[in-house]
């Protein structure tokens, strides 16, 4: 819509495109919730008040009207789920954009997955916006499939949607001044860079925000988000399906700075959104908490558009995109509709159309050598290093124990649930494989694998067998990517995932299916975690403390280095 059209649509000079009436305004500029009309022109908002005419007329019968949600930070490709089907499952949940930091797809595919998602975006029934992969690989400690420096990073930002630098892992080097890390944040020194600093404190925290970083999702305690919040960071509160913090970080926040406070969900598994939802789980959250629905409501919506400068959206305002969506009340955000540019885009629960399938994209892997030997540990002593799970977060515990030795091998020992966990190189043929020991699993029987493994996607598996370890990780390689849980030497239940070994091409509810049979199958034998697929897909990322396992060996986060198996 050219500039004089809109001012005469603001002036009430002929019909708008849409009129909601009859509503309560939620409005996160003023704070205050009053009744208006709202009227759309051209994809925006032109008028709150009375007296417009319209060319389709909605009457939302007193319900509230709130600017649509905006996720702070997501990886789409965890969804494992194509760009359209998680839309399918978050707008009409009143979500209508997100900030995608596509760096899983990325340590596979390089700037090749980047623009999948950029391309999958334009189908979408909402808005993507991408933060660049900035640690693509996430370490040197690991193996990816693809590595991208500063020069590779730069043409991709003058594309659509590109607005910064995504979540910057490698806070050791930030801090170090590695060359390589200056080159990338100088790049984007202009543009929201987000940061990704566990536990990182004093100086050193200092010292990674003045290199450019202002937000933080890892926050685990609200005593580490309030150190973070005074020295100028933006705090993205995560409730996703392995980190949920929400609650923890909650107290934190207080009506003097909750502008510097957005939601976010990380990763979340098709499941979890389809069951739980999307931001308006956390909206529910929040007010169940004690928090104003108003303040909620900014967090999820003002405060994430002002942190990533986007000053179109996150509010209802004249000149704001009309992007929109009525509640029935401010307990349980429950969608009436949803707006979309202006467009209706959900009635009654559902997308007016379905989602676009996306373009083609494929996977690799290039497995050598793995064999049941690849998995045998040495005895070199009587304890191991054990990584010790935590429930519901993706940070693990250090752990020292006795290990039994069988022929002069360390093996699993599923009475103690002590298992084995090993991660195989996927994307070049190395031949790697780490083999670790892990507790939290509490399987008795089987095995579990993945090609979901962040940030470099290699294989991971989990078992209290060697053979059935095998067994599932040649399941995974057969379909290309995807999950598998074995047991017996048989296949029980698999997804496959043949985007990338990360994604599906199936309708997002059926991918639930098959994620709610995987972890029914893993708790026949055994498995205590809710979701244990999501659990272990962390435990091969070498920057979350304390103990993790990638394809190169066992790492010691806060040495940033790799240790024995063996403590003695």
């Amino acid at each position: 819509m050219e500039l004089g059209e809109r001012i005469k649509a603001a002036r009430g000079e002929g019909e708008v495109d849409l009129l909601l009436v009859n509503c309560l305004l939620v409005d996160v500029l003023s704070g205050r919730v009053h009744p208006a009309s709202v009227a759309v022109s051209g994809g925006v908002v032109v008028g709150l008040d009375g007296g417009y005419t319209a060319k389709r007329t909605i009457d939302l019968g007193g319900r509230y009207l709130a600017p649509g949600l905006i996720d702070a930070h997501v990886h789409l490709e965890s969804s494992m789920v194509t760009v359209g089907q998680f839309a399918r499952a978050v707008v009409p949940r009143g979500t209508t954009s997100v900030v995608t930091d596509c760096h899983e797809i990325a340590n596979v595919m390089g700037v090749e997955g980047i623009r999948y998602i950029m391309r999958s975006a334009e189908e979408a029934p909402m808005d993507v916006f991408v933060m660049l992969p900035s640690c693509v690989p996430a370490t040197p400690l690991e193996t990816s499939g693809a590595s991208l420096e500063a020069g590779d990073l730069a043409p991709l930002m003058v594309e659509p949607g590109v607005i910064g630098l995504g979540e910057l892992m490698n806070f050791p080097g930030t801090v170090a001044g590695a060359p390589d890390v200056l080159a990338k944040l100088e790049l984007f020194k202009d543009m929201p860079v987000d940061g990704h600093a566990p536990g990182l404190s004093g100086r050193d925290l200092a010292a990674y925000i003045a290199a450019g970083p202002d937000s933080d999702h890892e926050c685990t305690t609200a005593q580490e988000a309030e150190e973070k919040l005074q020295k100028g960071m933006y705090i993205l509160m995560r409730e996703g399906t392995g980190a949920r913090n929400l609650l923890d970080l909650l107290p934190v926040a207080n009506s003097d700075n909750s502008r510097r406070c957005c939601l976010c969900i990380d990763d979340r598994h098709p499941g979890d959104l389809l069951e739980r939802g999307h931001i308006d789980s956390m909206l529910r959250m929040l007010v169940k908490a004690g928090v104003s629905p108003m303040t909620a409501i900014q967090m999820a919506t003002l405060n994430t558009a002002a942190r990533f400068r986007l000053r179109d959206r996150g509010a209802v305002g004249v000149g704001y995109r009309a992007d929109l969506v009525a509640f029935d009340d401010l307990e349980e955000f429950s969608a009436f509709i949803v707006v979309k540019d202006g467009e209706v885009v959900v009635e009654g629960g559902e997308l007016k159309e379905p989602p676009g399938e996306g373009p083609e994209a494929g996977s690799s892997f290039r497995v050598e050598g793995f064999s049941a030997n690849s998995l045998e540990v040495a005895a070199a002593g009587e304890r191991v290093r054990v990584i010790g799970i935590v429930p519901e977060q993706i940070v693990t515990a250090a752990l020292t124990e006795q290990v039994v030795v069988d022929g002069g091998k360390a093996v699993a020992d599923p009475s103690v649930d002590l298992l084995k966990i090993a991660v195989v190189e996927r994307h070049r043929g190395t031949g790697n494989v780490g083999v670790a020991f892990v507790r939290g699993f509490g399987l008795q029987a089987g095995a579990l694998a993945s090609s979901v493994a962040h940030d470099s996607h290699n294989i991971v598996v989990v078992g209290a067998a060697d053979s059935d370890m095998v067994a599932a990780v040649e399941r995974v390689i057969q379909m290309q990517g995807g999950q598998a849980v074995a047991a017996g030497g048989g296949i029980k239940a698999e997804l496959p995932l043949p985007i990338a070994g990360l994604m599906s091409r199936l309708p997002v509810g059926e991918a639930a299916s098959r994620v709610e049979a995987l972890n029914s199958a893993a708790s026949e034998l055994g498995c205590v975690l809710e979701d244990p697929f999501m659990t272990m897909s962390f435990l091969a990322l070498p920057v979350i403390p304390e103990l993790k396992l990638t394809d190169r060996g066992l790492v010691d986060v806060g040495k940033f280095d790799f240790v024995s198996v063996f403590a003695d």
